[in-house]
């Protein structure tokens, strides 16, 4: 799959991750949004990675904020391993939110390097 449409469909699915999780908080803080504003991020360069004269730019902006969305996150991630080995958590919607949004840019990161790369050897 294309990158920019895979950015697109991540768009989407954060905007979704980040309503549900605001939704399904009680609506009581609106951090719970925070993945709804990286997905609006997300899916906006995905359109406009659509451009073949704007693609590279928009990709490599959009990869330096997916890296930025994993600084953000990883301490819910490293938190969700310590639930897993018995540690309580006082926030568990959140650091499941913050863990599942780490794994996503994870994966992101890891397609976008070896489509970056792929890029490189085939220039066209």
């Amino acid at each position: 799959m294309e990158m920019a449409k895979l950015t697109k469909y991540l768009g989407i699915f954060l905007i979704v991750m980040g309503l549900l999780s605001y939704f399904g908080s009680g609506m009581v803080s609106f951090t719970a949004m925070i993945p709804a504003f990286f997905g609006i991020v997300f899916l906006a360069g995905g359109i406009l990675a659509e451009k073949e004269n704007l693609r590279k730019h928009v990709m490599h902006v959009v990869v330096l904020i997916a890296v930025l969305a994993l600084i953000g996150t990883f301490r819910g991630l490293m938190s969700f391993f310590g639930y897993l080995g018995g540690a309580e958590l006082e926030r568990p919607l959140a650091v499941g939110m913050q863990a599942l949004m780490a794994v996503l840019m994870i994966a992101y990161l890891f397609l976008a390097v070896r489509s970056f790369i792929a890029a490189r050897r085939n220039p066209s």
